[in-house]
């Protein structure tokens, strides 16, 4: 079950979702969030579904299909999140993989401050497993130490924090998964060129894919960053602003 927003550049939001599950082997569930407008360069505008038609989509897919993992993205507001959670509440043993979209690549806002205090206060608790990059685990955590940060979201209740390193500096990418079960376990992964539109987008949907197959969680993250990794290899100029990972390449396990 995906629920994420809508990217008429087709670069980032429910269309990544939906080609890296479908490329991983499994089915997407596609439910949308919000609308925005948007291109490969940013974020201009956003606005969410209401609410209640999503309680319906949800539930009444719930009630014909199985779902084996749920991931989220841009939510669109408050309520979104309200409806999200009374969900996940009904569905405890179904793993939840959030990404917390907060800021487009280019700084165009997909969050305000009652969203933010929502997934923080209600939702990241059930969450087994949040993936935020650098700009938004500082915001989230309160600190530019990721470490810190990732220890402060746990305190207040996240289970698991996979810090993303893609909007970092350096010849490597370092993704780093806190957790209150044990040390700190780094990724190192080259990095290729500069920043792709949708990354995030792809590796958090990558790992919940994973979970659906019943990957573990280090496993289905392993998996992810290969798949995104070679997705970026082959990515795509759509537009005139960062190219797009090639999320339809054939995968290999």
């Amino acid at each position: 079950m995906i629920l994420s927003g809508l990217d008429p550049s087709g670069g980032a939001g429910i269309q990544a979702d939906i080609q890296a599950v479908t490329a991983l082997g499994c089915h997407p569930l596609p439910v949308i969030t919000c609308l925005t407008v948007q291109d490969t360069r940013n974020v201009y505008g956003a606005e969410a579904v209401e609410a209640n038609l999503i309680r319906r989509q949800l539930a009444c897919v719930a009630a014909d299909a199985p779902i084996h993992a749920i991931k989220t993205g841009a939510l669109g507001n408050a309520s979104v999140v309200d409806v999200l959670v009374e969900f996940v509440e009904q569905h405890p043993d179904i793993p939840l993989i959030t990404d917390p979209v907060i800021k487009a690549a280019g700084g165009g806002d997909l969050a305000d401050d009652a969203l933010i205090g929502a997934m923080k206060d209600r939702l990241f608790g059930l969450a087994e497993m949040i993936t935020p990059n650098g700009i938004e685990l500082a915001l989230l955590g309160g600190s530019e130490s990721a470490a810190e940060a990732a220890n402060q979201l746990m305190a207040a209740g996240c289970r698991s924090v996979l810090a993303t390193g893609g909007h970092g500096e350096g010849p490597q990418i370092v993704n780093t998964l806190f957790s209150a079960t044990g040390d700190p376990i780094h990724w190192h992964i080259e990095r290729v060129g500069g920043e792709y539109h949708g990354t995030g987008c792809t590796l958090a949907a990558a790992i919940a894919a994973g979970r659906a197959a019943a990957l573990s969680p280090r496993a289905a993250i392993s998996q992810a960053q290969n798949f995104v990794n070679r997705a970026i290899l082959h990515a795509l100029d759509v537009g005139k602003g960062q190219p797009v990972p090639d999320r339809g390449i054939p995968w290999e396990r």
